[in-house]
Order: structure tokens, then C-alpha cells, then sequence
């Protein structure tokens, strides 16, 4: 068994991913349901090409039949993971994907002994959510053991791609998220603020908590049961958050999001070439114990989308030859069962992608 599916090649992050693996010699099948765009773009990367809708198992399961791995590109992934999964348990391939829904790790995790049973990896979040600050998390777990507090934040020059902008829609009546004594709560949007020190000239930044991946992921990479995640933000953009919060009921009428998604997709491109190439993120993390001890750390890193193709194809890689080889002692080579990022690959996975910097402060 060998190749690689990209499923949701034609969209914005699934096309950048598309053109890397193509230039790096992975010969992935493209697949999707938009037949005359992905046949489109499979004719200019000359790749084979499948079209095949989600509610199309029987196709599907064809399509995944002689695969390795897919990369499932094609979000909302709260309305799309299910039955990529189901149908990758089905016919033992592997499944990787871009989300950076909480939601999602949750609901993916459910299925990990079923996954295990069947052979399959299931590891969701290999893009910008949320491979660095998962690696970041477990670096910092390594640093102070006894870690019972978690604080993650990013900054990064992003840009929206209109995936990433109807994700957004999606989960605006959500509310915020934490962790407490291993438990994921619900908090208000945007609760707590801060002021973080991200280096590299990017000192005393605000910044509010949001309800990144990590409240999910860090908890199984790490074991650490209190953790809080932030995004950097101005205080206008924190009250805009918070008004949001209080508009959940309007926010939640299917109709309201649908309007606002199409609103997207007439007026959204995604960050250009220059931007890509450009542009910079950074991540910072805090670990504290019991006796009050703490380790900081953090990361700067290519532009999000950049970041993101490069993250992505590093865990494809990994997979694929994974799934090829055995290890020295015959055993499996590739865990099974629900991972996540540096869970599989461990902390230094962010440290394979060309322009990442890592230092630790305390």
C-alpha cells in the first residue's frame, strides 16, 4: 500500500499543500466534489483525480482503497471530519488533517480505539493548528515534568483564507474554552487578557483567550490539566469578541451563518504569494507547578499559511514512510489510535520546518 489522497485540493490551504506535494515528488490523488475545478487543477499539476462527494462512502472507500494516508483539506471540518474518518477506518488508510476545531479533536479522539482495532492513525491538526504550539507544549512539559499549568499564545501576520474565514462563522456563537483539573470548560469569549512577550522585537503584546485547538490537544500530549490558550489581539478586537458573545443566539440561526459564509466566499481570497513569503508568526508558552516554579518558552516561525504546507507535508512524509517500514524491532513503526502532532513525531517536529527559531527564556 502506498500514495497519498488530498482531499479538498482546490481550496485555498488544500492548494497550496497540492503544489508542494507535487514539486516534492509525492504524486498525491486529488480529490474533491467540485468536478470542473478539481479536474481543472489536476490537468495544470497533472495529477490523477477523483470526484467524489462525502456522502458518497461507496466512492469514497474506492477512492481511499489503495491509499496510505489523506490529507483531509476541506473544512468546516465540525461538518466534514466524520465521514472522512468513517470511511478511513473502513479501508485502513490514515488520517491526517488541517482542522484547528476543538470540537473536532474531541469528537476524533471518541474514535481511537476503533482506530487502533483497525490499524488506522488518526491524527488531526498538522497546519498552523496546531503542530507548533503543540510542539511548543510538549517542549515545555520536558522543561518543568510536574507541570500543572499551561498558557499558550500566537501572534501571527495571518491573513484569512476563506476556509479559515467560514470556519470562524462556524463556531462564532461558541463562546470561549479552557481546561480545568482536566476538564474542558466553557467561558465566556474572550474571559481573560494578557500581556505577552512573544521576542523578537514583539514585546508587551496583548492578547485574549480564545478557544485554540490546545485546550484539546496539549491535555493528551502533555498530561497537563489547566491549560488556556491566546491569540494576540488589540482591545477594540477584544470587545468586538465579547459583543460577539453576547449575539450568540442571533449567531446561531443557521440562516445568519450561511449569509455571513457566502458573504466569504464573494469576498475573500487569502493572503498572496508576497504576503506568504513575508509575513511571520510567533508562539509563547508558559509551564508553572505547584511550588511556583515555571519555564517559558517560545517560537518564531514562517507566515501561518507557509508554516502550515510545510507542517502538513513534514507528517505526510512521516506517515507515508511510516506506513512503509517497519521498525528495527518489527514492530509497528506508526502508532495507531488518536494522536496528535508532537504526541507521534515529538517537540523538535516544528524544529524540521526551514525558518523556525526555538529559545527558551526561563
Amino acid at each position: 500500500m502506498s500514495g497519498l489522497v488530498i482531499y479538498g485540493s482546490y481550496g485555498y490551504t488544500g492548494s497550496l499543500i497540492a503544489e508542494a506535494a507535487v514539486e516534492r515528488g509525492l504524486d498525491p490523488v486529488l480529490a474533491g466534489r467540485e468536478r470542473q475545478t478539481l479536474e481543472s487543477q489536476a490537468a495544470r499539476l497533472r495529477c490523477d483525480a477523483e470526484v467524489v462527494g462525502l456522502d458518497e462512502p461507496k466512492v469514497l472507500d474506492m477512492v481511499l482503497s489503495d491509499a496510505a494516508a489523506v490529507l483531509h483539506c476541506a473544512g468546516p471540518f465540525s461538518r466534514t471530519w466524520e465521514p472522512m474518518v468513517d470511511a478511513c477506518l473502513r479501508t485502513g488508510t490514515h488520517y491526517l488533517d488541517i482542522t484547528g476545531e476543538l470540537s473536532v479533536f474531541e469528537a476524533i479522539r471518541e474514535r481511537s480505539e476503533a482506530a487502533a482495532d483497525a490499524g488506522v492513525l488518526l491524527l488531526p491538526g498538522v497546519g498552523f493548528d496546531v503542530v507548533p504550539t503543540d510542539c511548543l507544549a510538549a517542549h515545555l512539559a520536558q522543561r518543568l515534568p510536574d507541570a500543572e499549568t499551561l498558557e499558550l499564545a500566537f501572534r501571527a501576520e495571518i491573513g484569512v483564507s476563506p476556509g479559515t474565514a467560514k470556519t470562524m462563522i462556524e463556531h462564532l456563537d461558541a463562546g470561549g474554552a479552557v481546561r480545568r483539573d482536566g476538564v474542558i470548560e466553557q467561558v465566556p469569549s474572550a474571559h481573560e487578557t494578557r500581556t505577552v512577550d512573544f521576542g523578537w522585537g514583539h514585546d508587551g503584546v496583548h492578547a485574549a483567550a480564545i478557544p485554540w485547538g490546545d485546550v484539546s490537544t496539549a491535555y493528551y500530549t502533555t498530561g497537563i490539566p489547566n491549560i488556556t490558550t491566546y491569540m494576540a489581539m488589540p482591545k477594540r478586537a477584544v470587545r468586538l469578541q465579547r459583543a460577539a458573545g453576547l449575539l450568540s443566539p442571533v449567531l446561531s440561526v443557521p440562516a445568519v451563518k450561511n449569509a455571513l459564509q457566502w458573504t466569504i466566499d464573494q469576498t475573500t481570497d487569502g493572503p498572496d504569494e508576497d504576503d506568504r513569503a513575508e509575513g511571520e508568526s510567533y508562539v509563547w508558552g508558559e509551564v508553572r507547578n505547584g511550588d511556583g516554579d515555571r519555564a517559558v518558552s517560545r517560537l518564531r516561525c514562517p507566515h501561518t499559511y507557509a508554516l502550515t504546507v510545510e507542517t502538513a507535508l513534514a507528517t505526510v512524509q512521516r506517515v507515508l514512510d511510516g506506513a512503509e517500514s517497519p521498525s528495527d524491532n518489527g514492530e509497528r513503526a506508526l502508532p495507531v489510535g488518536f494522536q496528535t502532532p508532537a504526541g507521534a513525531f515529538g517537540p523538535d517536529l516544528i524544529l524540521d520546518v526551514d525558518g523556525v527559531e526555538r529559545e527558551d527564556v526561563v
